[in-house]
């Protein structure tokens, strides 16, 4: 069933019966993005948040001079959104690309209300999918501020294989904060 890898990650954080399993499945609708294609734009609003169930996205900006910087990948079983324009309903600093042919199960913000009236539990699994998330945030920045460069494409490479192995070295250069010549010294070394 399309929706067997949603519930088994929410049953990984909080217990549904199976009457809510079904409830909670029913907020949801499945969308397909191609790859290459945008599920998200600079200026535009947010009005969705998704599992993805298939595929890898990348979450990035563009400075003034057009370079993209990357903040954040997110693959099968990760979910997917800009926070801020999601909630505050303003224009997304974000762009949100499929790096492959990808499914994600969106969730808009009317539904996500309603759920939270249906399955009061479900703003329980929420908000510790939310701290998860400020705590990956700022494990990155640590690591950002105090491993090297090489450290830092190491531990990603070793700790995301499945994702490093779909990346140019672009996107992973732009993720890792370095340019691509830097990048490409680095695995010279290795």
């Amino acid at each position: 069933m399309i929706f067997d890898p949603l519930i088994a990650h929410i049953n990984k954080i909080i217990h549904l019966s199976k009457d809510e399993e079904q409830e909670f499945c029913s907020y949801f609708h499945l969308k397909t993005i191609d790859k290459k294609d945008f599920i998200l734009q600079q200026g535009e609003i947010c009005k969705f948040e998704g599992f993805v169930l298939e595929g890898c996205f990348r979450t990035f900006t563009l400075d003034k001079k057009g370079n993209e910087n990357t903040m954040f990948f997110a693959a099968k079983d990760w979910w997917l959104m800009d926070i801020d324009s999601f909630m505050n309903n303003k224009p997304s600093e974000l762009n949100i690309q499929a790096l492959e042919d990808s499914q994600v199960l969106i969730i808009n913000r009317k539904n996500k209300e309603q759920l939270y009236a249906a399955i009061p539990s479900a703003e329980k699994l929420f908000r510790i999918m939310f701290q998860k998330s400020v705590v990956a945030w700022q494990h990155r920045l640590v690591q950002n501020h105090s491993l090297t460069a090489k450290e830092r494409y190491l531990l990603f490479i070793s700790t995301y294989p499945e994702i490093a192995s779909k990346l140019t070295d672009r996107q992973t250069s732009s993720y890792l904060g370095i340019t691509h010549e830097f990048l490409s010294k680095i695995k010279k070394q290795l």
